[in-house]
């Protein structure tokens, strides 16, 4: 996969929080939120890992198939 080292620690970070938040976890929820985190995670939505989507005023993540293969390449589930 080519995304930086942080972007892969914010990508693994929401991962493994996604099964407190039904698999879509929340932005600024559990993990991250920070304003720096923004351009990793646009990073993994140009590399396909992630959507995100609004719903009740937050801002939320959604993996996508690749996403969830990606995550399983790095061993986490």
């Amino acid at each position: 996969m080519n995304i930086t080292a942080e972007s892969t620690r914010v990508f693994t970070n929401y991962f493994k929080d996604k099964g407190n938040w039904g698999g879509t976890p929340m932005i600024g929820g559990n993990v991250g939120g920070s304003k720096e985190e923004r351009g990793n995670l646009t990073q993994l939505k140009k590399a396909k890992l992630i959507t995100t989507f609004r719903s009740d005023g937050f801002e939320w993540v959604d993996f996508t198939d690749t996403g969830i293969a990606y995550g399983k390449e790095l061993g986490l589930g």
